[in-house]
């Protein structure tokens, strides 16, 4: 049986030296909602809220910031043996131990930047080898400008239309696209030259003032350099990793512990103190009630007020949905709506029903059911996914309604089936092949029926949770309340007596099924305040006419566009039979020498892209069609105070 669990207003309060101890209490009961107090409590009285700085911060942050620098990721552990009392020494062993392996990783940084350096130098030197000066002798040089680098060898093919420059080009190494060398000019023509250079595309090319000796040896000293700064930089790193390592365990422990003392006290914002005292204020499950006090008879200081959860008029009782086995999965769809009202309805197992139900006519298959169903259980026994658990329920109506069809992977004339209902007494009547075009208006008929039955159920729904909630006007006279209901069966058995001759339509019949119920419904404002004994305003006449006329109107379209709507079941059903006729006729079944691979693939095709649509389809009724006649989805989620660990504080 689906229902909302009933809640118990919890008040606490006790003395501020023993607060730190009942938030942990709460936070290890697991079924505690907490509430803000502040505002709750009685003002006059000097209750506020605790606005105490947390001390956790900093250490947290550094922790973080460890994490951050040095991919560390920390593991909860058992955290008992850590002392927090004295926050400096902790924050003092982080920032010691954050000052360690700054230490080597300023070092590497720095190492690395020189390995940058130095590669780049190699780079350039390699194409220099081939000139064998000093390149310090260069580098102080005072008459003469150096300037190395590469020029496109187009470029360099122009460099004669300048001989009468004062410069010397000459190169030491040549690629497909570039000559690599030097030129040399005098410091007084240094800027013009420099300028043609520009125009030919040159790239200059700055030689560290590290680099000396002639090319060979220059390049033996960087190569060296390079090596020196890679074990460095591979030194550092083993330092890092050591430090790593060696304090592994104690930050994996003082993180779980501080992580734990920050949220606990990050708790403390929802408490309301005032000198020694303080006040607490949340919800429990109320089958929890007892256990609850008994958690709490070891702290005498604490005293622990339970009321009936709708108590206090300031506060909202949060939503806990509590569904049987079958229908718990659906419950994701539910509370993707949105929750229900603490008073209001649990459609949880109507969706499950309806859900199940409408899926499994419209994808109706034995094999197409089965291997949904079979997806479904591996991804919730291997993956631990919740819609694997809805999967297995709708493949499992497939595979019934698949039966129904006597559809097995597309194929209806197998005569299993027609011997199997024969052998029980309803040969003839099933199965009922979809793909008989004889057949479609019964399916057609029968999907709008199906969805008349729902929308019928939805009203009534509707009407006693109105009534429960004292929302007379929703539950008495509007359009899905009872003025609604009787106007809508109404309606459909006059249609049916027209159909079958019964007879029973007169104008007494109108008058009191049709006529009166419209005026119901026209009048609902005037008659919610009248029930209410509240003074209805009616303003301007023409205004009220006009405005509750099209509502009335919008009433009419909604039954008929609604009803029409359920005939997509019908629709889904025979294009699914349609859709496999066409994978049977590609791979030539009737032949009697079917191609496997088109089958194979055929029906892949249609799992995937029919299934995606229909569970799509189906939500859409669920939500737009069916929720939408009495559910509001106002309600807040139940969310027991937890703190972010997975080890419990020893005692």
């Amino acid at each position: 049986m689906a229902s909302i669990e009933r809640m118990t207003l919890v008040n606490i309060a006790g003395m501020t030296k023993d607060l730190d101890i009942t938030l942990l209490k709460l936070s290890e009961c697991g079924c505690f909602h907490i509430e803000s107090a502040t505002g709750l409590a009685d003002k006059k009285r000097g209750f506020n809220a605790d606005k105490e700085i947390n001390p956790y911060i900093a250490p947290l942050k550094t922790l973080q910031e460890i994490s951050a620098r040095y991919s560390v990721n920390y593991e909860f552990v058992d955290y008992s043996d850590v002392n927090t009392k004295t926050v400096e020494a902790i924050n003092n062993y982080l920032k010691s131990t954050l000052e360690k392996l700054e230490k080597f990783a300023e070092k590497k940084k720095d190492l690395n930047e020189s390995l940058s350096v130095h590669e780049q130098a190699l780079f350039q030197i390699e194409h220099l080898t081939g000139m064998n000066v000093d390149f310090q002798r260069l580098f102080h040089c005072e008459h003469i400008k150096v300037r190395f680098g590469r020029i496109p060898v187009d470029s360099y093919a122009k460099l004669p239309y300048y001989n009468e420059k004062v410069f010397y080009f000459t190169y030491f190494s040549k690629e497909k696209e570039f000559y690599w060398g030097v030129y040399f000019v005098p410091v007084n023509y240094s800027a013009e030259v420099d300028e043609i250079f520009d125009s030919l595309y040159f790239e200059r090319m700055r030689i560290p003032d590290f680099v000396e000796g002639v090319g060979v040896d220059a390049l033996d000293a960087i190569n060296k350099a390079i090596s020196e700064d890679k074990d460095g930089i591979e030194e550092c790193e083993d330092n890092i990793a050591e430090i790593l390592a060696t304090e592994k365990n104690n930050l994996n422990r003082v993180y779980s512990r501080i992580l734990t003392q920050h949220d606990q006290f990050e708790l403390r914002s929802k408490a309301a103190v005032v000198n020694s005292k303080f006040y607490i204020v949340g919800f429990i499950p109320s089958s929890f009630n007892d256990e609850f006090q008994r958690i709490f008879e070891p702290i005498t200081s604490v005293s622990i007020v339970m009321q009936p959860a709708e108590e206090n008029g300031k506060l909202k009782p949060p939503i806990k949905l509590n569904n049987n086995k079958f229908s718990e999965p659906f419950g994701m769809f539910v509370e993707m709506y949105g929750l229900p009202s603490y008073n209001g309805f649990n459609p949880t197992n109507l969706v499950a029903i309806t859900y199940t139900l409408l899926f499994g006519m419209m994808f109706g298959d034995v094999g197409h059911g089965f291997c949904v169903a079979l997806l479904g259980f591996i991804l919730w026994h291997r993956k631990k996914m919740a819609l694997g658990r809805i999967m297995e329920r709708i493949g499992c109506s497939s595979m019934i309604f698949g039966f129904l069809f006597g559809s097995l992977f597309g194929f209806e004339d197998l005569p299993f089936f027609d011997h199997f209902f024969t052998a029980i007494g309803l040969g003839g009547i099933l199965p009922f092949h979809t793909a008989n075009t004889a057949n479609a208006l019964p399916i057609i008929i029968g999907a709008i029926a199906l969805g008349i039955v729902i929308m019928i159920i939805s009203i009534v729904i509707n009407i006693v949770t109105g009534v429960r909630a004292k929302e007379y006007e929703e539950a008495l006279f509007a359009n899905n309340g009872i003025a609604g209901l009787i106007f809508f069966v109404g309606i459909l058995i006059m249609m049916l007596s027209m159909v079958l001759g019964w007879g029973i339509v007169t104008p007494l019949y109108i008058a009191l099924v049709v006529i009166l119920p419209l005026l119901v419904m026209f009048m609902r404002d005037p008659l919610s305040s009248w029930i209410k004994r509240e003074p209805y305003k009616f303003g301007s006449p023409g205004e009220f006419i006009a405005t509750n006329f099209f509502e009335l109107f919008e009433f009419l379209l909604g039954y008929a566009s609604n009803a029409l709507s359920f005939v997509r079941i019908g629709g889904f059903v025979l294009s699914h039979a349609i859709m496999m006729s066409v994978v049977m006729l590609l791979a030539g079944v009737e032949s009697g020498h079917p191609n496997i691979a088109i089958v194979i693939f055929g029906n892949l095709f249609v799992m995937g892209l029919e299934g995606f649509i229909v569970a799509i389809q189906v939500l859409r009724l669920e939500f737009y069609e069916i929720f939408s006649r009495f559910y509001k989805g106002n309600g807040k989620a139940f969310t027991p105070v937890k703190l972010q660990t997975h080890v419990i504080e020893k005692n």
